[in-house]
């Protein structure tokens, strides 16, 4: 409901090499005041957060959307929920995509079902350095900022995976969507 990382690229089928040229993230600005109901505050997230996901898939030959799976708490529930909803509602607007599981993308990421934020952070900075990363220098060393390059790394990991789904190579042979 806070952060959904966004990343563009260019994949090539033939030597199968994924750019990335551009990350981003999507943070939707919370209604406040006392008197604002909680719904009320979801509700525009929600609007915020399609609005900018809508723009953002424009112009896009594939797109490719971590989906989350469950949650622990009531609001976390309700996180999954509007998740849901507005990843429907592109879909109603005409926006298809390739759903991959947080899973997959720690796998596609780093090879295995535990990874961390900070392994997959590292790995993503790692291999796709032309990014535009947001960075500090802490104590003269030069690092992503985690708070958001953690979504971002997602996103490329979102990409990584739904590259390999079998719906999307099958779809490669019948295209030109590289």
């Amino acid at each position: 409901m806070s952060n959904w990382g966004l990343a563009w690229g260019m994949y090539d089928p033939t030597d199968r090499t994924l750019r990335i040229k551009t990350v981003d993230v999507i943070k939707p600005v919370p209604i406040t005041g006392k008197q604002v109901r909680q719904n009320s505050k979801d509700l525009g997230r929600a609007h915020d957060l399609f609005e900018s996901a809508l723009a953002a898939t424009q112009g896009a030959k594939a797109v490719f959307v971590e989906v989350p799976v469950g949650s622990q708490s009531a609001r976390a529930m309700a996180s999954y929920g509007i998740c849901c909803g507005v990843l429907g509602a592109l879909r109603a607007s005409g926006v298809p995509f390739f759903e991959v599981t947080p899973n997959e993308v720690k796998l596609a990421t780093v090879g295995k079902k535990t990874a961390s934020k900070s392994e997959i952070i590292k790995r993503a900075v790692t291999h796709h350095p032309g990014a535009n990363w947001p960075m500090q220098t802490k104590n003269g060393v030069t690092s992503p900022v985690a708070s958001k390059a953690e979504h971002m790394a997602d996103a490329i990991g979102a990409i990584e995976a739904g590259i390999t789904l079998p719906s999307f190579q099958q779809l490669l042979q019948f295209s030109n969507v590289a």
